[in-house]
């Protein structure tokens, strides 16, 4: 029996679907997955080319009916800091990544590319929902 766990899905939060599409598909370059659309509610898969088990889900915010408006707006706060959800991708070239996707339009760049203290050379934007995204050499 083989009992070991793989990363399926990470779930982000959108506040915009079409922005959100654009941003994953056209600047990062990931492949469309599934696009589901209720009205109300759209999620949308990505995820990297060649990579079919790894994805990640974009969701609207805050759509658990049990939450309370504060906690909403907590969350919609949280969101316009870039505090409330963030992802690590990775490259073998995170200066040619950063040099493809620093013009495009709306891409928000909050640190160029660095050589950490840890070991790792990685940049950081965020994505139109304001969810932080770090990209790292590996």
């Amino acid at each position: 029996m083989d009992n070991r766990l793989t990363i399926n899905a990470s779930f982000l939060p959108h506040t915009d679907s079409e922005a959100s599409l654009a941003f994953y598909r056209d600047v990062l370059g990931f492949e469309v997955r599934l696009d589901v659309d209720q009205g109300a509610m759209r999620w949308i898969t990505v995820g990297p080319a060649g990579q079919p088990d790894t994805s990640i889900v974009l969701t609207p915010p805050a759509i658990d009916p049990g939450l309370t408006d504060t906690e909403r707006q907590t969350i919609a706060e949280m969101m316009a800091k870039g505090t409330y959800a963030g992802i690590v991708l990775a490259t073998p070239d995170v200066d040619a990544v950063f040099e493809r996707v620093q013009d495009a339009p709306d891409v928000d760049i909050i640190q160029e590319p660095i050589d950490q203290d840890y070991g790792v050379r990685d940049f950081a934007l965020r994505d139109p929902a304001g969810n932080a995204i770090r990209v790292q050499q590996r």
